[in-house]
């Protein structure tokens, strides 16, 4: 049975699926990155694009009852940021479309938040 998301918002940006797939920014078409369909809970981006708009996702499966943030960085596996605790593919920033983002990403599985702001 698929997932429901409890939480979606997209702000000039269109995602390939309901909850999952490629990211592209709203304004341009250009691709941002990709999201995994069933690694995450929580999923919060927001970006400035190459052609100077700004966007932002949100997607919420669960309730935010726990919050277990890690000072780890998210670790790159052929591309893909994925948890440092299990290796879950996570996400793909394409830095080479933004001029900045941040994120705030919950793994599924060990329910631990992870968040990075950077400037490009």
């Amino acid at each position: 049975m698929a997932r429901v998301p409890r939480i979606k918002k997209l702000e000039s940006t269109r995602l390939a699926s309901t909850y999952g797939g490629w990211i592209y920014c709203g304004e341009c078409g250009q691709s941002i990155g990709y999201l995994c369909y069933v690694t995450y809970d929580h999923f919060r981006f927001a970006y400035k694009c190459k052609c100077g708009s700004r966007g932002s996702i949100r997607i919420d499966f669960e309730q935010e009852n726990q919050n277990i943030y890690s000072d780890k960085k998210l670790i790159t596996i052929k591309n893909r940021l994925c948890c440092p605790e299990d290796q879950s593919p996570l996400f793909t920033v394409l830095e080479k479309n933004l001029d900045s983002y941040n994120y705030e990403i919950e793994c599924v599985k060990c329910k631990t938040k992870y968040a990075e702001e950077k400037t490009l």
